[in-house]
């Protein structure tokens, strides 16, 4: 990482298709660089997984005693463990900014604050500097009783009529950045920084890769189909060896309206209702604005021509999003040739020199894939290939009943089947989905987040739960979704053939089984025990010390009943035999802390020292953080550390 923070300003420049250079560095002297991740950038490139050889044993064990459950609306965590709120929904973090208020609060004051609904979060930081740095966190949803405390304002018919409502609910979207150090006494705070800045539904967005320019991205907001308005649903996150950070727009689904019944439409969920924003039905001529800022959402054909009819605009979301948090005045760019699903983590595999990187992925829905993204070009840090995500090669996973898997490419130049359905590249890279549906992908319960092994380069991906499973007309039961109406979810590890990310087969295992430590051997397939019982697991995330940490939506199930959302460690690497959770060796799960009520535990990450995990509180349902009288819930990231001042899990 050292050779990566020397080299990054000299690339700058030449890299990410216009992700411009950054005028000032954070850091004094140094570039700004993500370092709290789980990749390296090895010379040699063995690390010794899939080759046949057994991967590096690690003599680290977890030194906290595990938690216990809670249904309290606190944060519980270890004995010797303190935990601060770091950034909470409304906090202000662009200079003018209006103080939290959501009672007062405009759209323009919430454009200003972070947003709701914390999701997937990066620290970039250099080793140097553990003080300081700039996190990025994304804001997944909103909680419009708590964003509109007075209520929505509707017509007649109950739909939405005010626009500065919907601009406020818009504004709460998207991302963060913003600048954070540590003073004298270890403590956390937000810095008013040039770096801060929000990335909402209502910010300019290049369209980049196979796509940008194609006639399914043309709206009459870019009528060459190079650029669109917003990011949505921003859930897991991924970061880049040239220090950019990368958003997963998931549920899309939920914010466009159509009357019409394509196929193409209705593999992607999109229908006439969504998730009841109904942000169409604002009027743009109640604004003062003409270019569809609301008509947008509603994406019928109605065939009346270019100026008014929004059938593409949904086209332009269901991407990965690259932001550079190091240049204030860049503009993020959607990256179309990593494919269009409900993105959760976009993990990239170990950064290795003069190896290609791959990007894992997940689609979050029942019965979806698994991905990966293979970049064409191998990985020079001394003089990397411009534009790396927009040319590589999309695969989708079929897992076999033997522990086999294959990565299916996802190219109409490399399949007459895809070739056969598909006019082109972009025509698929939209239509992922029926893609993957031609391709023979193995349908899976709920991908999510992805992480990668630093010591093994395994890769792991959380299955979240479905409870469709083995239904009639439902997928059916499989080794590597093997139980039935599952409400718990599972964890599946991969491994690439010889540890290459551009392999095209791998073997297979699953990690961990979700499940009550009440419930028989059948369902309990791990031997989980109330110290460590879960379901749900759905953040996923390897800090670069080789430990796994965990993170649960847990629904509603037995868990959720016996504990609120939770985080979990295990070292991978520690494990005996072949390195899963058994009855035999459960206890090396521990459980860290447990959230407050009604919340999702979901985002993490480790300062550069390893002295401090930051944490994302999702929804709390509660009365977290606050505890005042009139103050909602709020989602908030926290910062957790030793008082001891040691590492954090260790």
């Amino acid at each position: 990482m050292s050779r990566l923070l020397e080299s990054r300003l000299s690339r700058r420049a030449t890299l990410r298709g216009g992700l411009g250079l950054a005028a000032t560095t954070i850091l004094a002297g140094a570039g700004l660089a993500g370092c709290s991740d789980d990749n390296n950038d090895s010379d040699d490139g063995d690390h010794n997984a899939g080759t046949g050889t057994t991967p590096p044993a690690s003599s680290q064990t977890l030194s906290f005693d595990s938690v216990p459950r809670s249904l309290a609306d606190q944060v519980v965590v270890p004995d010797g463990y303190s935990v601060d709120t770091l950034l909470a929904w409304g906090t202000p973090i662009v200079a003018g900014a209006a103080a939290f208020d959501p009672a007062t609060n405009t759209a323009a004051d919430q454009a200003g604050q972070t947003g709701m609904h914390h999701d997937g979060m990066y620290l970039f930081q250099a080793d140097d500097s553990p003080n300081q740095g700039i996190l990025v966190v994304n804001h997944e949803n909103i909680t419009r009783e708590n964003l509109l405390p007075a209520g929505r304002s509707v017509d007649g018919d109950g739909m939405p009529n005010d626009p500065e409502q919907i601009r406020r609910e818009m504004a709460a979207h998207g991302m963060s950045v913003v600048q954070i150090a540590r003073d004298g006494n270890g403590r956390w705070a937000h810095q008013m920084s040039s770096f801060n800045r929000r990335i909402t539904a209502m910010t300019d967005i290049a369209m980049s890769g196979p796509v940008a320019g194609s006639e399914y991205l043309v709206t009459p907001y870019s009528p060459d189909g190079t650029a669109t308005r917003g990011t949505l649903n921003n859930c897991g996150r991924g970061f880049t060896p040239w220090g950019t950070y990368l958003s997963g727009e998931e549920n899309i689904q939920g914010y466009f309206t159509t009357t019409d019944t394509s196929p193409a439409l209705s593999r992607y969920g999109i229908d006439d209702v969504g998730f009841g924003f109904f942000w169409a039905a604002v009027s743009d001529d109640a604004t003062d604005e003409d270019n569809g800022e609301f008509a947008r959402f509603d994406v019928t054909a109605n065939g009346s021509g270019a100026t008014d009819d929004w059938r593409n605009e949904v086209n332009n979301f269901g991407w990965v999003v690259e932001v550079d948090p190091g240049d204030p005045s860049s503009t993020p760019r959607k990256r179309t040739a990593m494919g269009r699903f409900r993105h959760e983590g976009v993990e990239p595999s170990l950064i290795t020199e003069g190896k290609q990187i791959a990007f894992y992925m997940g689609d979050d829905a029942r019965g979806e894939y698994c991905y990966k993204f293979v970049t064409e070009d191998a990985w020079n840090a001394a003089s990397p290939a411009p534009d790396m995500l927009d040319r590589g090669t999309l695969y989708v996973a079929r897992f076999d009943d033997d522990g086999t898997g294959k990565w299916l490419p996802l190219d109409v130049s490399k399949s007459a089947t895809l070739a056969g359905r598909f006019a082109s590249q972009a025509e698929l890279l939209v239509n992922t989905r029926i893609a993957a549906d031609l391709a023979g992908a193995t349908p899976m319960d709920r991908p999510e987040w992805s992480a990668v092994d630093p010591i093994s380069g395994d890769v792991y991906y959380t299955l979240t739960n479905n409870s469709d499973r083995g239904s009639d007309g439902e997928e059916a039961v499989n080794a590597a979704n093997p139980r039935a109406n599952n409400t718990y979810g599972h964890i599946i590890r991969q491994t690439e053939a010889g540890n290459d990310p551009a392999a095209t087969t791998f073997t297979w295992d699953i990690f961990v089984f979700g499940a009550p430590a009440s419930a028989d051997d059948n369902i309990n397939r791990s031997g989980l025990t109330t110290d460590n019982e879960f379901a749900g697991p759905d953040g996923l995330w390897f800090d670069r010390r080789g430990v796994l940490w965990i993170q649960t939506d847990n629904g509603g199930n037995e868990v959720a009943d016996a504990t609120n959302d939770q985080m979990l460690a295990v070292i991978p690497a520690a494990l005996s035999g072949d390195r899963t959770i058994t009855p035999d060796n459960q206890a090396s799960l521990k459980r860290f802390l447990v959230g407050p009520q009604g919340c999702e535990m979901t985002g993490s990450e480790l300062s550069a020292d390893a002295k401090t995990l930051f944490a994302n509180v999702q929804h709390p349902g509660g009365r977290f953080p606050d505890y005042t009288d009139g103050v909602p819930p709020r989602s908030a990231t926290l910062a957790i550390s030793r008082d001891d001042g040691g590492e954090i899990a260790l």
